[in-house]
């Protein structure tokens, strides 16, 4: 990869991953009484950096001459959804099966709606002990304490569940900034 390209890309996934953060911060119950509002300004942000960062990447593939057919199946096309359309049957399903409720009336036919709803259902049942798995306890104290030591603000990290934050600060405790390069 290009070195203008990759930075480019490292610059835009750091900007992605800030906004993951946030939305993580937005989320924590007693951080924000304006959860739904951030939480999805928040997400968009990073969903709409992480595609301008595949198109950067698709534009110079592109132009290096991979084949458009190729090219596509690297984007994923049959993937793609338009936030524009809103949430669609297979997240009713999800977020029906997450928060307990009855399945919907077509989920025994369309496979990909039962699988979401099924799922939802498992992710509750998860829900119901007492803390995340540590992959996200883990994820959320790099996050959180990356950002609270960029921001020199590790009293930030109080707002946190107390095994997070005591994460954080270890997290925090142990990143060094950096110093800009010199020429």
């Amino acid at each position: 990869m290009p070195e203008p390209l990759r930075r480019a890309v490292n610059q835009m996934v750091y900007e992605a991953v800030e906004r993951c953060q946030e939305v993580m911060s937005y989320a924590a119950s007693d951080v924000a009484r304006d959860w739904k509002r951030m939480t999805l300004y928040r997400s968009t942000d990073a969903a709409d950096t992480m595609n301008s960062v595949a198109m950067l990447i698709a534009a110079y593939c592109q132009q290096n001459g991979v084949d458009p057919e190729t090219l596509n199946g690297y984007l994923q096309l049959s993937q793609q959804q338009s936030r524009a359309d809103g949430p669609q049957e297979d997240d009713r399903a999800h977020l029906a099966g997450l928060l307990g409720q009855t399945a919907p009336a077509d989920a025994s036919e369309l496979g990909t709606v039962r699988m979401l709803y099924g799922r939802g259902q498992r992710e509750a049942e998860e829900a119901q002990q007492p803390e995340d798995s540590p992959e996200v306890l883990f994820t959320m104290a790099c996050l959180h304490g990356l950002r609270a030591k960029l921001c020199d603000d590790l009293g930030s990290l109080d707002r946190f569940p107390p095994e997070v934050a005591a994460m954080a600060r270890r997290v925090a405790d142990a990143l060094q900034v950096p110093e800009p390069a010199t020429a």
